[in-house]
């Protein structure tokens, strides 16, 4: 299942295979001491890296 990402550079999306796809984990302590988790595919497209956010229910469904 390939997934979709936005390249910035191109100005165009790129579907990028699930084999090639990290999954990553952005952790970040808020104002109020609480905290705040995002979750997100990153991809290596012509030697750049791409960013898709993703909610946690896709997240878990990519091995």
């Amino acid at each position: 299942m390939a997934i979709e990402f936005y390249d910035v550079k191109e100005r165009k999306k790129v579907n990028i295979e699930e084999t090639d796809i990290t999954k990553t984990k952005y952790e970040r302590k808020l104002k109020d001491g609480s905290e705040q988790t995002r979750y997100a595919f990153r991809a290596k497209y012509k030697d750049r890296q791409l960013t898709k956010f993703c909610s946690k229910t896709d997240w878990d469904k990519i091995k």
